[in-house]
């Protein structure tokens, strides 16, 4: 094959040796013997680097690109594309085919190939498999083979220079090309919106200018359609919304194909119904629904009617069993419950289900301890675990949406607590709990209920047997869900839930100024002492230039003290610029974890681990008991060339219970020296280092810095923008959430099920 681009600059070489190939994104830096070059005096040997898929030393390709000067390495080719050449003559043919690149291929197989099919042999059979039928003495097994081979490098030449033509870059192409292999050209030609959804770093813009290169442009049935479930996708993601109202919806998909012409709203209107029928996505009345938000809302509805309505099972006690049992109690754990903590201990033995709210010291694990405590003596069930036989189910259940959270729930009450996740059996696509299968047990309490999205919960309570009774801890000021809904909100605003409200601070956590704090920005204030140092609290004002270096001093200051980096949390509103997770991370990593010789070093995409780093797992999985939120840290590197299936492995070691990645899985991990607030919900922290600065705008919001001080067990330790922090005190404003859970909780307690809508 001859240079397809002759005005750009190439060197026709085979491969020598890989210096590195990172398996991920494809990034290579190989040795190439170099035949011939558009370039003058170009040395026999160079250094060519890129994204670049299999290279093979039996092959010769041309690379198009340009030399440049690296600081540290001298001379390099920086490929910008790359081409297999195809060898023509009948020699070169025979060569080729009896290469190791063809598994049974000798060099009087590939002779006997050539004799029978001529100098276009390697085209014929790409074109037409059966044309190997014509070879004599060819084994079908070998044929099959041969051509297999034969598709697939054929085939990557085809999809590398197909994108190419697109428009992608050699990095984005190698993505595409790892998400959909073999069917890339066809999956781009069909639906060039699926790249959306597949493929990291491809957006709707991105996606369209695919579209219109194939055809698809202004109003195309597959563009118009592909743009509404855009809309209703983003906005369940980065708003929150179960649903869009039909009107808002229409404008917004409008905006999106807005180009040279605009599309009509029958147009949108026609695609809609269609995408209806399809059950993409559902049209109820003046509302668009993703059918996995509107089957959620209208699900969890059901179930909360069920678990309502369910009183047969509640356990009667007189006034003087619970009195006697509450003052037993409080001689035994030596303290004296308020009213209000009574009354909620009352309220959840005689409920089928009970909403337990309040903010920091208010006294709601005192509460789960009682309400454990009484249950268990009221139901005479024991609390200990190995007075169950083996095939019996425990009948206290205690869950978090974290692993954190349960993790202070098994503490506080000395009884095993999960993730939801775990609890439910996720198994990656499905869980292993539904109506049909539901767990087992007496008492379910879950806590950081906030954090509970419409979808989890919905699996969550179709999933609980007749009789449960269930108990609902959170804290309305808190952040809400990070995926779609409001389900601690609509719950507590619903008015069908016994609720008790915790307001007071108990003397537990009297001389706490992070509590008394946290109670004044929950009031809307910053107090007037905001400023002076306590005991377990310091405010260090600095600008956002200065932010780093002043929590860098303050973690060694702590260090000095005796604190380790897991005792140390840094919490900040966002993840770019310089007071943001991913530069403080890249700080706080140099200065807790840096560089040196003993340490191994991996790199992905932009971000190094190192073993001993601190790292915070971004997804479930089900697989290796590890969930969204946990932290570890990194216990060990294992190189490609070391290990059996020849490709790099991370280690992490989570509280003992190690897990391995492999670079496909790193996506799962990020440096947690730093974490956003969304993602500290359901932990606390012995130290927590929080950076405030005007540069945050539009994330400084009362609920948002509530959470992060609440994250704070010993000491808080701020820093900033006073200014900043006035202005997310004062600031309530939240976006509102589309959500029909209360009127769909209304609607079913009051008509068939049959009539919910």
């Amino acid at each position: 094959m001859e240079p397809s681009v002759a005005e750009e600059k190439y060197i026709k070489a085979s491969l020598l040796q890989y210096i590195f190939h990172n398996e991920d994104n494809l990034y290579t830096v190989a040795r190439v013997r170099v035949h011939e070059s558009t370039e003058q005096n170009v040395e026999k040997e160079v250094v060519i680097t890129g994204y670049l898929s299999q290279l093979y030393e039996q092959e010769t390709y041309y690379f198009y690109g340009k030399f440049v000067q690296h600081p540290k390495y001298g001379k390099q080719f920086n490929v910008s594309s790359f081409e297999r050449e195809v060898p023509k003559t009948r020699s070169g043919i025979i060569q080729y085919l009896s290469s190791d690149l063809f598994e049974g291929i000798g060099t009087k197989t590939a002779e006997a190939i050539v004799e029978t099919l001529g100098d276009q042999a390697i085209a014929k059979i790409v074109k037409d498999e059966t044309v190997l039928d014509k070879v004599p003495n060819l084994r079908k097994e070998i044929a099959n083979k041969l051509y297999a081979a034969l598709k697939q490098h054929e085939g990557l030449d085809r999809i590398m220079v197909f994108l190419s033509e697109c428009g992608f870059g050699p990095k984005l192409s190698m993505r595409v090309y790892q998400a959909y292999k073999d069917a890339t050209i066809e999956v781009i030609q069909e639906n060039p919106y699926q790249l959306i959804y597949d493929v990291e770093g491809i957006g709707f813009k991105r996606a369209d200018e695919l579209g219109e290169l194939c055809g698809i442009k202004g109003n195309h049935p597959e563009r118009v359609r592909a743009g509404a479930l855009y809309v209703l996708n983003e906005s369940s993601l980065q708003n929150g919304h179960v649903f869009l109202d039909y009107d808002y919806f229409i404008k917004k998909v409008q905006q999106l194909l807005s180009g040279q012409t605009s599309i009509e709203e029958n147009i949108i209107t026609h695609e809609m119904i269609i995408l209806d029928e399809e059950e993409k996505l559902i049209l109820d009345k003046e509302r668009v629904y993703l059918p996995s938000l509107y089957f959620a809302e209208k699900g969890l509805a059901t179930s909360m009617k069920r678990i309502l309505q369910s009183k047969d099972n509640l356990i009667s006690f007189t006034d003087e069993e619970f009195t006697n049992g509450l003052e037993s109690l409080e001689k035994k754990q030596s303290i004296e419950y308020a009213e209000l903590q009574k009354e909620a201990i009352r309220i959840a033995l005689s409920s089928p289900v009970m909403l337990l709210t309040g903010g920091p010291g208010t006294g709601k694990t005192t509460v789960i301890q009682g309400i454990v405590e009484l249950f268990s003596k009221l139901n005479d069930l024991p609390l200990a675990i190995e007075e169950y036989k083996q095939d019996e189910p425990f009948p206290f259940i205690l869950a978090a949406p974290t692993g954190r959270a349960a993790k202070r729930m098994s503490e506080a009450t000395n009884l095993p607590a999960f993730t939801i996740h775990r609890l439910l059996g996720w198994k990656g696509d499905y869980f292993e709990h539904d109506e049909h299968n539901p767990i087992k047990g007496k008492l379910l309490i879950i806590d950081e209920v906030s954090m509970v999205d419409v979808w989890l919960a919905n699996h969550l309570f179709k999933s609980l047997p007749e009789g449960m009774q269930v108990v609902l801890v959170g804290d309305e000021d808190q952040l809400p869900s990070v995926q779609p809904g409001q389900v601690l909100k609509d719950f507590l605003e619903s008015g069908l839930i016994p609720t008790v409200q915790l307001s007071t601070i108990y003397r537990q956590a009297e001389g706490s100024s992070i509590i008394e704090l946290a109670h004044a920005i929950k009031k809307g204030e910053l107090p007037s002492n905001f400023e002076e140092a306590t005991e377990d609290r310091r405010f260090f004002p600095c600008k956002t230039e200065e932010v780093a270096d002043v929590v860098e001093q303050i973690c060694l200051h702590a260090v000095q003290k005796g604190f380790s980096v897991h005792d140390i949390q840094v919490l900040a509103p966002m993840y770019k610029g310089k007071a943001g997770v991913e530069q403080l991370n890249v700080r706080l990593q140099n200065l807790f974890n840096p560089k040196n010789e003993q340490k191994r070093q991996l790199e992905y995409r932009e971000t190094i681990f190192r073993t001993g780093d601190k790292v915070l797992q971004l997804v479930n999985d089900s697989e290796n008991q590890v969930f969204n939120g946990d932290i570890g840290s990194i216990s060990a590197i294992f190189y490609a060339k070391e290990t059996e299936e020849k490709e790099d492995q991370l280690v992490v070691s989570f509280e003992g219970t190690e897990v391995v990645y492999t670079r496909s899985s790193l996506h799962a991990l990020t440096l947690a020296y730093c974490c956003s607030i969304h993602k500290s919900q359901g932990s606390e922290f012995p130290i927590v280092i929080l950076p405030i600065v005007t540069s945050f705008y539009r994330m400084l919001k009362r609920n948002l810095i509530y959470t992060a001080i609440t994250r704070s067990k010993r000491f808080l330790l701020m820093c900033g923008e006073k200014h900043a922090y006035s202005i997310a005190v004062e600031n309530t404003k939240q976006e509102e959430r589309n959500s029909l859970l209360q009127q769909k909780l209304h609607d079913a307690m009051h008509q068939n099920e049959s009539q919910i809508t």
